[in-house]
């Protein structure tokens, strides 16, 4: 019954804790010298801003990026970023912007698979000694944050080999499209050299210049 008990408990903590935290995980396609932006609300200052995106396909796997708060200020910003993963703190209380833009192409779409994750959950102080646990952390709970930045290393894991294997993906297709296009230039150039030699064996065995009657 007790196991039931700390079971049930354990649930209802990691639920608290999923419900403090939202996040939009999206992939979208840029085209070319287009402009997209996407916005987030923060509810109070000091809550945390997680930003992580890469590209998948398109180019050279490249994107500028830029995240403005809601005065307008620029808090981050790149250019010909492949991939980013960025935590910030939002002191202003508003809507965040983050803007993609695929200004460097001029036919070449990009797809873009991007997190922006709001965390509401109040930072806690480390404990003062290894294994020791904070007055008003129960043993649950620090359980529960462990296996909470468990969780979310091993998304960030996931999201690279994600990345890695879109990117191979990519490249395989364009190496194929590119030898398609050589055999098909190659059959033709043999086929045009076959042509030209019959036309020149032809030339030597056929009688041409004139005839005089005596």
């Amino acid at each position: 019954m007790a196991v039931v008990f700390a079971f049930f408990l354990s649930f209802l903590c990691f639920l608290q804790l999923a419900l403090r935290t939202h996040a939009a995980a999206l992939t979208t396609a840029i085209g070319a010298n287009e402009r997209l932006c996407f916005y987030a609300d923060v509810d109070k200052a000091g809550e945390k801003i997680g930003f992580y995106f890469a590209v998948q396909s398109g180019g050279s796997f490249d994107i500028d990026f830029e995240v403005k708060d809601p005065n307008e200020k620029v808090l981050l910003d790149g250019q010909r970023e492949r991939q980013g993963d960025y935590v910030l703190t939002a002191n202003t209380v508003g809507e965040y912007s983050f803007c993609f833009e695929n200004d460097m192409s001029t036919l070449t779409e990009k797809l873009v698979d991007f997190d922006i994750m709001v965390e509401s959950e109040p930072r806690r102080e480390p404990p003062a000694k290894p294994g020791q646990i904070a007055d008003h952390t129960s043993a649950l709970e620090e359980s529960i944050f462990r296996l909470n930045g468990m969780l979310i290393n091993i998304k960030r894991t996931q999201k690279y080999f994600h990345t890695r294997e879109n990117r191979g993906f990519d490249t395989v297709k364009s190496t194929k499209n590119r030898l398609f296009w050589y055999a098909v230039l190659e059959s033709l150039g043999v086929i045009g050299m076959a042509v030209f030699q019959v036309y020149v064996l032809q030339t030597f065995f056929t009688k041409t210049g004139r005839r005089y009657k005596v």
